[in-house]
């Protein structure tokens, strides 16, 4: 068998090219069973929502479909945004800034989902009890929120999430 300079042979090229051919063949077979665990187009469309806050009149809550979850939006009046800034963090559960919860004071964006067991708590409708903080409440286990969405009360061991939106107008959120 005729080898070159360095010891290699002519079987030697054609196992390193089968066994390339091989892993490029695999790949190509492989790629259609992996491309079709991406999410379908019509999942990909749910993955963000836009929403027009010009309708919310003040001290008004409307609840928007993101993911198939509740969202919270709530146009805060003076005194809700005066109380929730008031606040001692040190006394809350889940200490966190009312300035950090939301891009504009007067909106907020909230996952309307319970942090306990994912129940939806009530405090939406100007009827709903609204717990002992004027937020949402959780009659389920009793958790109560206060006009920020922070965990005060109960069981429940995480604030309300704040979930990705920006504005993409002066009235129009993105969320997601």
């Amino acid at each position: 068998m005729a080898e070159t300079h360095d010891g290699a042979t002519r079987r030697d090229f054609i196992h390193v090219a089968s066994a390339t051919m091989g892993v490029v063949g695999g790949a190509c077979v492989a790629w259609p069973f992996i491309h079709q665990m991406n999410p379908a187009a019509d999942t990909l469309a749910l993955a963000s929502t836009e929403f027009d806050t010009a309708g919310v009149a003040e001290g008004m809550a409307v609840t928007v479909l993101w993911r198939g979850k509740p969202v919270f939006v709530r146009h805060r009046t003076a005194a809700e945004i005066e109380a929730a800034g008031a606040v001692d963090l040190d006394s809350l559960p889940d200490p966190q800034a009312d300035a950090d919860r939301s891009e504009r004071p007067e909106m907020l964006v909230l996952v309307g989902v319970c942090t306990h067991l994912g129940c939806v708590p009530l405090g939406q409708k100007a009827t709903d009890p609204r717990g002992e903080w004027g937020g949402w409440f959780c009659p389920c286990h009793g958790s109560h929120y206060d006009t920020s969405g922070r965990i005060r009360k109960g069981p429940a061991p995480e604030n309300l999430e704040v979930p990705p939106y920006t504005y993409i107008t002066d009235t129009v959120i993105r969320i997601g």
